[in-house]
């Protein structure tokens, strides 16, 4: 018998597609074998706790479905439930019911919510107790309600609506229809942000009619029908929500924009709030620290010592490019005086360095072109890889770009370029010198 599977081991995004099978594998049933029979022939749909209280963590309720085993997952579906499922940008609760591990939640909406558990599932009818992993609901609290924020900021001061929200692993993104965006005006919106949370206003729940909802200010429509649950934050923010929100602005801590980015017609904005901002400065605070010691200076220097030393970097480089040329030039004389005439008269260079990469090879092949009746055929075993270039002077024949073509396949990559100029390389470095020496056999032959 197959040992249980150990659900921890198993990355969050497999949870998650595993429990999304669940769903796909209960509607199959119902199409195959009809309706149940009349056994719950109206059976509820689960009722939310989290909607009235979002910092609910324990609860009792009676099991009133549960599906088969399959694939060694399980779910029931609860008369009520604290957990929340996954929607609306925000990942499900996590927590665990009579011990057993919750590891997913899935909104069926009419039929309930299904609770995707570890281990064997209590029968119908049980009453069982849910615990909700705080910590987590505590994060997904924050971003959620510092993403309501931060998208009234941009409302408020560019009238620029939010497209989408998601709760990533480590940070959240927004796509903002912001026209023209730049640091600044993401700055902005962020101080704006930041003073309603610290000004801890008030956060309410309120639940009204379609219509009365058409009368009222609010950030964005709802697609639904029926009731609408809105969330309220005082004095700023009117939006309907079915996710879990502080009590008050000032829970959510801060918020930090990491990152932004133009994507698709939007501006696409990573930010963090409360416990994931706190760790992203640390994060940041740590990498800043390591490259400031490298400088032996400041944290706050080192952007500056950083921006100057790959300024006098690439002025070394340029130096550097220089100096290969004229060596380049005095090598390719050396090259010359052992190279002896073909017998079709031209002199043909073919030589196998190390450590050299395409650039410094392509400044000797020009180097040694400049003389007469020459072609230079070079190589180099640089970082793993076989860098080729090949190479003529305009009086001399050959097609180096045929050649170069032969000579890639023989070291398994690949190159190309002019009749006078080719270059490419391959990850046989074993191969090298047996391409150079079919490339100076075709022109021998030639």
């Amino acid at each position: 018998m197959a040992s249980p599977l150990d659900l921890r081991e198993v990355p969050r995004f497999e949870i998650s597609c595993l429990a999304c099978m669940y769903l796909l594998v209960r509607l199959l049933t119902q199409q195959i074998q009809g309706p149940k029979k009349a056994q719950r022939p109206n059976m509820p749909a689960t009722e939310r706790l989290y909607y009235t209280d979002s910092h609910l963590i324990e609860f009792e309720a009676r099991v009133i479905d549960r599906t088969d085993r399959v694939s060694g997952w399980t779910a029931v579906t609860l008369d009520r439930t604290a957990f929340y499922p996954t929607g609306g940008g925000q990942p499900s609760d996590t927590g665990t019911l009579d011990g057993k591990r919750v590891l997913e939640c899935i909104d069926g909406e009419e039929t309930g919510i299904l609770h995707v558990i570890q281990g064997r599932a209590p029968e119908v009818g049980t009453i069982v107790k849910g615990r909700i992993d705080w910590a987590r609901r505590l994060d997904h609290i924050q971003q959620h309600t510092g993403q309501h924020i931060l998208s009234q900021a941009f409302v408020t001061l560019f009238n620029a609506p939010t497209r989408s929200f998601r709760v990533l692993h480590d940070f959240c993104e927004i796509d903002v229809e912001l026209t023209n965006p730049t640091n600044e005006a993401i700055e902005r919106a962020v101080e704006l942000a930041n003073n309603v949370i610290w000004e801890d206003r008030e956060i309410t729940i309120r639940n009204v009619t379609g219509e009365e909802a058409g009368r009222l200010p609010l950030r964005k429509d709802s697609s639904r029908d029926g009731e609408l649950r809105l969330i309220e934050i005082e004095g700023f923010d009117l939006t309907p929500c079915g996710g879990t929100h502080a009590y008050r602005t000032g829970e959510v801590g801060m918020i930090a924009v990491r990152t932004w980015e133009r994507a698709k017609g939007l501006a696409r904005i990573e930010f963090a709030a409360g416990i994931r901002a706190l760790g992203d400065y640390r994060r940041a605070n740590k990498t800043a620290r390591a490259v400031a010691s490298l400088f032996s200076a400041g944290r706050d220097d080192a952007a500056k010592l950083t921006a100057r030393m790959l300024e006098e970097n690439k002025d070394l480089n340029r130096r550097l490019r220089t100096l290969e040329e004229i060596a380049a030039r005095v090598e390719a004389q050396e090259l010359l005086v052992t190279a002896l005439p073909n017998p079709t008269g031209d002199r043909v260079v073919m030589h196998v360095f190390d450590n050299r990469d395409g650039e410094a090879l392509k400044h000797l092949a020009q180097a040694l072109i400049v003389y007469p009746n020459t072609i230079a055929l070079l190589g180099s075993r640089d970082r793993g890889a076989a860098r080729i270039v090949f190479a003529r002077s305009a009086d001399a024949p050959g097609d180096m770009n045929a050649l170069m073509r032969q000579a890639c396949a023989i070291v398994d990559g690949r190159g190309g370029g002019k009749a006078d100029l080719a270059q490419g390389g391959g990850k046989n470095v074993e191969k090298l010198e047996d391409a150079l020496a079919a490339a100076k056999k075709r022109i021998d032959d030639a």
